[in-house]
């Protein structure tokens, strides 16, 4: 069993800067490909940036290109999201997901990770 704790949500202001972790615990001894998904009250959870299990390789969605950073320590096991120049429309739950499973190239979709955090607030006001 996989647990994920995300941590460093917040408030900020336009421009401002947040730094989310998301700790990974119970079944750590490989790497798992990890990614960072967002969702707003109605909308559909919308992928955000994930990252391969070494860290060689991150993927981002075009609206956060630029301005986030996902990297991961494996060491610690946490994965982290670096965000920078944020905007009100970046309001979102932030939610940590894993891929346990074996496989997959193209992880950008909701059913490709099997294990979520409970998502953590980050409000940007303007």
């Amino acid at each position: 069993q996989v647990q994920l704790v995300e941590s460093g949500g917040g408030l900020a202001q336009a421009g401002d800067s947040l730094r989310l972790s998301c700790e990974v615990s119970g079944r750590t001894f490989s790497p798992y490909p990890m990614a960072w998904f967002r969702q707003v009250p109605r909308k559909e959870r919308e992928f955000v940036a994930w990252i391969t299990r070494s860290g060689t390789n991150t993927y981002y969605a075009d609206f956060v290109k630029g301005r986030f950073t996902i990297s991961r320590d494996n060491a610690k096991n946490t994965v982290y999201l670096q965000m920078n120049s944020l905007k009100p429309e970046d309001t979102a739950i932030y939610f940590c997901a894993a891929r346990t499973l074996v496989g997959g190239t193209y992880l950008r979709g909701v059913r490709d990770y099997d294990c979520w955090g409970q998502g953590t607030q980050v409000t940007v006001s303007s």
